[in-house]
C-alpha cells in the first residue's frame, strides 16, 4: 500500500495527513499554529511544519508529499536565500494604496487601467495580491527592494524548504510552483500560462527570480530522504481537488476568508475587478471572488451574544428566514470584493420588535452567505454555469448556514462529509504525481435539500450592501 502525504500550510495552521494512495483513506493527522498576524517570519511555518509532521509520525513511509497553501502572499529571499523580511499574508492590506496606483499606471482612465490588468493577467490588483506588495515594498523599504533576488509564496518557499534548500543553499533553479498559485501573483497570465517579468522588473527596478511554473502532474523534484515532491497549489485550487469538484461545480468555502469559485474551462476577465481570473489545479480554470469576512464574523456574533458556536446556530435555526428585516453587513475588516479596504460591518432595520438575539444570530448567517452570493452573481456574468453549490470550510457544519446556503443559492447544496479538504486536494495531487493521473477517491457527504428561496434575507442585504459603495 503507497502511502501520500498532503500539507495545508493556511493562515491559520499547518495541517497534515497521510492518506492511502488508492482509496484515499485518512490514516495518520497532524496539526501545529501559526503565529497570528498579517506579517509572519517564514521560519515559523517551517517550524509548524515540522511539529505538525511529527504528530503525523513523519514521512519515512511516505511515496509523494504535495504542498498547498494561502496564496498572494510575499516571500522576498536575498541572493544567499535568507528571507528578507517578515512575509506579507494575504490580508495584509497596507499595500491598498499601491493596488489603486498600478491599475491608475495602467492606462490613461481607471478603466481603461483595470482594463488592462484583466487583459494582461487576468486580475485587477486590489491590497491581497503580491503585486500590490511587492509595490508597497519598494515605495516603503526601498533598502530591503534592491536586497531582492527571488520573490515566492508561501506554499512555493515551504516546498522548497523541505526538497533541502534554503540559507547557504539557495538554488533557485530548484524554486518552483503550481499555475494555480502564480496565478494569483498579478504577474502570471493564465491564459499564456507565462509570467510578466517585466511587471517585477518595474516595480522593484531590477530582474529577479520567479518559481518555475510546473504542471498539474508534474513532479517538482525529490526530498533529500527520496519522497517525489508534488507541484503544489493555492488552497482553493487544492479544497476544489479535494471536494471533487468537477466543470459546472460551484465551491462555496466559509473559512477564514469567505470564497466562491467555480470550475469552468474558460478563463475568466473582469475588468471590474470583483472576478479574479485564477487558474485550477488540474489544467482549467478557477473564477474565484473572495470576501475577508466570513466564518469569524460567525465567532464575533456568537461572543457578542455569550455563546458558544453551538449556540449561535441553535438561536439562528429557530428565527425565521430574513431575520424579521434585520441585516448585517459583515465588513468587519475591510473588504475584498467589493473592494473597500477601510470599511466597517453594520446591522441595518433594526427595530424593537425585531432586536432579538435570535435575529441577531441569523442576520450574521445570512449576511455572510448573501455576500458570497453576490460574488455568484459576478461569477455567472463572467459566464460560469452554476448547477450545484459544493459547501465547504468551518462555517459550513451549522445547521443554519447549510439551509441559508440552499435557501439563498436557490441550487441545490452538497456538503461533503467534514475532512481537510485542502490538505486532502494536496494528497490528491501527490498521489497523482505518483501514478500518472488523478486517482478517483469516493466522496462522502449530504444534499440539502433545494429550497424556492423567497429572497428576502438577499433583497435587503443587496439594499443596505449598495450603500457601502456610495
Amino acid at each position: 500500500m503507497a502511502l501520500v502525504a498532503g500539507i495545508d500550510t493556511s493562515t491559520q495552521s499547518c495541517k497534515v495527513t497521510i492518506r492511502d494512495a488508492d482509496s484515499g483513506e485518512l490514516l495518520r493527522r497532524g496539526w501545529a499554529r501559526h503565529p497570528q498576524g498579517t506579517e509572519v517570519d517564514p521560519e515559523r511555518w517551517w517550524d509548524a511544519l515540522q511539529e505538525a509532521l511529527r504528530q503525523a509520525g513523519g514521512l519515512d513511509d511516505v511515496a509523494a508529499v504535495s504542498i498547498a497553501g494561502q496564496q498572494h502572499g510575499m516571500v522576498c529571499l536575498d541572493e544567499r536565500g535568507e528571507v528578507i523580511r517578515p512575509a506579507l499574508l494575504w490580508n495584509d492590506i497596507r499595500s491598498a494604496p499601491d493596488a489603486e496606483r498600478l491599475v491608475a499606471a495602467a492606462g490613461p482612465t481607471p478603466e481603461l487601467g483595470r482594463e488592462h490588468w484583466a487583459q494582461a493577467t487576468g486580475t485587477v490588483p486590489v491590497a491581497s495580491l503580491t503585486v500590490s506588495k511587492l509595490h508597497w515594498l519598494a515605495a516603503n523599504e526601498p533598502a530591503n527592494a534592491r536586497k531582492v533576488a527571488a520573490v515566492c509564496l508561501p506554499h512555493d518557499w515551504l516546498q522548497w524548504r523541505l526538497a533541502g534548500y534554503g540559507p547557504g543553499k539557495a538554488d533557485f533553479g530548484s524554486l518552483v510552483t503550481d499555475r494555480s498559485d502564480a496565478s494569483g501573483t498579478g504577474y502570471f497570465s493564465a491564459v499564456r500560462d507565462a509570467y510578466l517579468p517585466e511587471v517585477v522588473r518595474d516595480i522593484l527596478g531590477h530582474d529577479v527570480v520567479l518559481p518555475r511554473v510546473l504542471g498539474p502532474l508534474e513532479a517538482a523534484g525529490r526530498l533529500p530522504s527520496g519522497q517525489l515532491l508534488g507541484p503544489g497549489a493555492g488552497d482553493n485550487a487544492a479544497a476544489a481537488l479535494g471536494v471533487g469538484a468537477q466543470l459546472g461545480d460551484v465551491v462555496v468555502s466559509l473559512g477564514t476568508s469567505g470564497t466562491i469559485f467555480a470550475v469552468s474551462p474558460e478563463p475568466g476577465h473582469d475588468p471590474s475587478g470583483v472576478v479574479a481570473g485564477f487558474a485550477d489545479a488540474a489544467g482549467h480554470f478557477l473564477p474565484l471572488v473572495c470576501t475577508l469576512n466570513a466564518a469569524r464574523v460567525f465567532d464575533a456574533t456568537a461572543t457578542v451574544l455569550g455563546v458558544s458556536l453551538e449556540g449561535l446556530d441553535a438561536l439562528a435555526s429557530a428565527a425565521r428566514p430574513g431575520a424579521g428585516g434585520l441585516t448585517m453587513v459583515p465588513y468587519f475588516e475591510g473588504e475584498r470584493t467589493p473592494n473597500l479596504p477601510h470599511a466597517k460591518g453594520g446591522l441595518h432595520g433594526m427595530t424593537l420588535d425585531n432586536f432579538t438575539p435570535g435575529n441577531v444570530a441569523r442576520a450574521g448567517f445570512e449576511g455572510v452567505i448573501a455576500s458570497l452570493a453576490l460574488g455568484l452573481d459576478a461569477l455567472e456574468a463572467q459566464g460560469a454555469k452554476a448547477r450545484r453549490v459544493i459547501l465547504v470550510g468551518g462555517g459550513s457544519q451549522a445547521a443554519t448556514a447549510r439551509a441559508v446556503a440552499a435557501d439563498i443559492f436557490g441550487l441545490p447544496v452538497l456538503v461533503p462529509a467534514p475532512d481537510e479538504y485542502v490538505a486532502r486536494g494536496a494528497a490528491l495531487q501527490a498521489a497523482g504525481v505518483l501514478k500518472g493521473e488523478f486517482p478517483s477517491w469516493r466522496q462522502e457527504g449530504h444534499l440539502v435539500p433545494q429550497t424556492l428561496g423567497d429572497g428576502v434575507a438577499l433583497s435587503a442585504f443587496r439594499h443596505w450592501s449598495a450603500g457601502y459603495l456610495g
